[in-house]
């Protein structure tokens, strides 16, 4: 990365904001945080200015990655020598509050008042989040109730950052209040349904949940896939399969991906439950959008299959699984063997068994090799 930034010199290119965001946030990734403030103080080497905007990535960058003891040292390194504007404070003051250091916010924010920047809604939200970090929620609900006061309408960040304070003490009746409040005087973001939805389906509230899920669709505010398996993850953790399928289809329906570790939560849960025509209804969406199956998927299919029967079918798999190179665990071939078995389909058993004591011996011969080094 240096050799590639040492040749943009030579060339006379010089760098810009996301540049300098990819190459300060690396070394903070990396450690190298020393190098990170360094490479800021020596910008104008690369042909950059070494002002505000640069100073701002830069703390943007330490505050993101916990840093935020060396952001602070940094900014008041700097105090007097560059302008601060309120995205500096608000950097350093974000991450204070993600820490839960109220204190480090209150004394940042009256810096920031004495240096004539005046608070913002971004502001507020953070000392509102910082707040409830700290367990002060009442003191949190304060300051939300006399934003307007200072001149700052609430708009979603703020409210999102009173939802969570209430989530995080399990008042979720709160939580509504504000959300319903929040309904008449701006939208709700991504982030608004994350945390609603989320904390609805960690205390069992599945009706609750749904509802501002469809909310969420009407308003076509599309999950990712990330929060799709948030969502999943819960409810295929207890009860029966029938709302993670409701969340599995309406996402479907209005467009969304849904990753692979979603795929097989379905799948995981269908199986248990036997929901057999489901399972292969999941299985081939899951093929269409580009998913590859692996042994977990083969075996979820196959555990299925068994639960309701469907022993013919289940032999397939075991087979298409073969063929593909993944051999089904002991519990599972030994589930549906057991099954042929009682069922008196003896020959077929055999047959099954054959393929299952090659597959078996061709895995272990690739371990050993592997072991030795020879891979395959």
């Amino acid at each position: 990365m240096e050799e590639v930034l040492g040749e943009m010199t030579k060339q006379g290119i010089s760098p810009n904001a996301e540049t300098l965001c990819i190459v300060m946030d690396s070394f903070v990734r990396a450690r190298r945080v020393s190098k990170a403030v360094q490479f800021f103080r020596n910008l104008e080497d690369f042909g950059w200015e070494c002002g505000t905007e640069s100073l701002n990535v830069l703390l943007k960058c330490l505050c993101r990655r916990s840093h935020v003891g060396t952001a602070n040292s940094l900014l008041n390194s700097m105090r007097g020598k560059l302008p601060f504007n309120i995205a500096t404070y608000n950097s350093v003051i974000g991450g204070w509050s993600k820490l839960g250091r109220i204190v480090e916010v209150e004394r940042n924010l009256k810096e920031m008042v004495v240096d004539g920047v005046n608070p913002d809604c971004g502001t507020f939200a953070y000392l509102i989040e910082g707040l409830g970090r700290a367990g002060r929620v009442d003191d949190a609900v304060a300051v939300f109730e006399k934003m307007e006061d200072n001149g700052c309408v609430p708009d979603a960040v703020a409210y999102n950052a009173i939802i969570s304070n209430f989530v995080f003490v399990g008042n979720l009746d709160e939580c509504m209040k504000y959300f319903k409040d929040m309904l008449e005087k701006c939208s709700p973001n991504t982030d608004t349904y994350m945390v609603m939805i989320s904390a609805f389906l960690k205390v069992r509230r599945v009706a609750d949940a749904l509802e501002l899920f469809d909310e969420m669709l009407y308003r076509m505010i599309l999950p990712n896939t990330g929060m799709i398996t948030s969502f999943l993850e819960p409810l295929c953790s207890f009860g029966p399969p029938h709302a993670a399928m409701m969340i599995y289809k309406k996402a479907r329906k209005a467009g969304c991906q849904l990753s692979l570790k979603a795929y097989k939560l379905l799948l995981m849960r269908l199986s248990r439950f036997g929901k057999c025509g489901m399972i292969l209804s999941v299985w081939n969406d899951m093929q269409e959008c580009g998913h590859s199956s692996d042994i977990e998927v083969y075996e979820y299919v196959i555990n299925g299959l068994c639960n309701i029967g469907q022993l013919e079918n289940a032999v397939l798999v075991v087979e298409e699984a073969l063929s593909k190179g993944f051999c089904p665990c002991k519990f599972i071939y030994s589930k549906l063997n057991n099954k042929l078995l009682n069922a008196n389909k003896v020959e077929r058993a055999y047959r099954l068994f054959l393929k299952i004591k090659k597959a078996r011996s061709l895995e272990n011969a690739q371990r050993f090799w592997r072991a030795n080094g020879w891979h395959f």
